[in-house]
């Protein structure tokens, strides 16, 4: 008996690192994955290694309509959903100078529009259920974790756009916590710190992403990220398994008292990647 036994759970961003993770410990514990990226191939290949029950859903949650297709589709192979984990993002990093409004447009809309375009579709899902158990006079509890990043909560420099959106999913957690706990949805959201995942590995011409056709550069300076683990009490960066566990965290029943809340993950490093 896992103790997410029949419930259903979303991941965004889930055929690698942290997203991967966290996909394969829900599943671990008993619940039913829909596995989503923009790489097809990935993320069936990444569904296809996890043991228990998996869904694909390849694509860009930025398009039109996106996410409501992800949804109905969970809904039509599953008919519900528990658990809601808004993980997909990446980073396109300049200094505010020299950032283009497009770098700007493109972060809010994956780390902090695309939650919230999540969060609506699987509304009456969520909400709908939680009414007739309401008169039923009984709780079931359903979990939506956003993740942001200190980013979000500090500031970082050369991540004026990457910051932004990551402060505005802190503002729709919080939001959304007030608004649903009602129906029992428990809304929190976590802050990682330094994590081992393409995102923060070396700034180099092999550690690309493609978006819309167009190359784009991952990756933090090697100077930095030699100095950063002098930042962190635990003297190292974070697993993706060890960023994953907080997500795990906050969707079981030992979080059902726990909403509205941000979680950092750290290794307790309160700052900034370079501050």
């Amino acid at each position: 008996m896992g103790i997410l036994d029949e419930k259903v759970a979303i991941v965004t961003g889930s055929a690698r690192g942290i997203g991967r993770a966290t996909a394969e410990l829900l599943s671990e514990h008993g619940a039913k994955v829909l596995i989503n990226d923009l790489d097809g191939d990935l993320a069936r290949g990444t569904a296809s290694e996890i043991a228990g029950e998996t869904l694909v859903f390849a694509g860009d949650l930025t398009r039109p309509g996106a996410c409501d297709a992800l949804v109905d589709q969970t809904i039509a192979e599953w008919g519900r959903v528990d658990i809601l984990v808004n993980n997909a993002g990446y980073t396109m990093d300049a200094p505010l100078h020299k950032m283009t409004d497009e770098a700007f447009h493109r972060m809010l809309a994956i780390h902090t529009v695309v939650p919230f375009q999540m969060c609506r579709a699987v509304a009456p899902h969520m909400r709908e259920p939680a009414k007739v158990e309401r008169e039923q006079g009984i709780e079931v509890f359903r979990k939506i974790v956003n993740v942001s990043s200190i980013s979000g909560t500090m500031g970082n420099a050369g991540q004026a756009n990457y910051a932004s959106g990551k402060s505005g999913v802190i503002g729709l957690t919080k939001t959304l916590a007030k608004e649903w706990g009602q129906f029992r949805i428990n809304v929190n959201a976590v802050a990682f710190g330094f994590i081992e995942t393409r995102l923060t590995a070396v700034k180099e011409e092999a550690n690309t992403m493609q978006i819309d056709g167009r190359t784009v550069q991952l990756g933090i300076p090697s100077q930095i990220r030699d100095v950063v683990p002098n930042l962190i009490p635990l003297g190292r960066p974070g697993t993706p398994s060890e960023a994953a566990g907080g997500v795990f965290l906050l969707c079981t029943p030992w979080a059902n008292y726990i909403t509205g809340q941000v979680l950092s993950i750290t290794g307790g490093q309160w700052g900034g990647m370079t501050s």
